[in-house]
């Protein structure tokens, strides 16, 4: 139920996404990717906050119905020569940057345990709500999708929370090892990814390189 896209418009600004559908329907496969894709189509054009309410449009319940299909989460990234890059994102997916030196992250999870963290309580107890995601594309609206902008000349990560199992640092040191080749470097996040219990989730990294080229994997 993951998805990945990059789109590049003719002005030379490219938007790239990462879609974590709920649940693990294999139809709602093919939405996820649908949404991505028009996702990131239109963020190039009109920017983050279009492209994420384009895949909440895309993803709502049917007309006159309340049986609502696939949810998803998302995070996605514009960059526009001679800019920052616009962020945007529903959900606990992540956008980390890379400056060559430390990995930062660039989002907020919408989930119950970071809203713990934010207000003050233990991370013991905040830990055992991070699964609890207080967002998602059904509910999304112009209001609610959160965005900010990450420094253009840095490397950009995006990924889905399946990768939530690596260490920070793990991380970092991945980054560090392969930030000259953006493919290898989200093929390797991807094979790093670790298991929870029995239950391995979908894992998917999108790389964009200060130069605005993107790896998915």
């Amino acid at each position: 139920m993951d998805a990945a896209a990059a789109f590049e418009a003719v002005t030379g600004d490219v938007a790239v996404a990462v879609v974590d559908g709920i649940g693990n329907d294999p139809d709602g496969s093919e939405l996820m990717q649908l949404i991505c894709t028009a996702a990131a189509r239109i963020a190039a054009s009109r920017g983050a906050l279009a492209g994420v309410l384009t895949a909440a449009a895309l993803i709502d319940a049917d007309p006159g119905t309340d049986d609502y299909g696939p949810d998803a989460v998302m995070v996605l990234a514009v960059s526009r020569p001679g800019y920052e890059v616009e962020l945007a994102w529903v959900g606990d997916s992540h956008i980390y940057s890379w400056d060559g030196v430390r990995l930062a992250r660039r989002t907020t999870p919408h989930t119950m345990g970071e809203y713990l963290r934010l207000n003050g309580e233990s991370e013991q107890l905040a830990v055992r709500h991070d699964n609890w995601t207080r967002m998602s594309l059904t509910i999304a609206s112009p209001t609610t999708v959160a965005l900010a902008e990450a420094p253009a000349h840095e490397l950009l990560i995006l990924l889905s929370d399946g990768l939530d199992g690596l260490l920070h640092g793990e991380l970092a040191a991945a980054v560090a090892e392969h930030a000259g080749d953006p493919q290898t470097l989200a093929e390797a996040l991807v094979a790093a990814a670790r298991p929870s219990g029995d239950y391995r989730d979908d894992a998917t990294a999108v790389v964009l390189a200060p130069n605005a080229e993107a790896s998915r994997s």
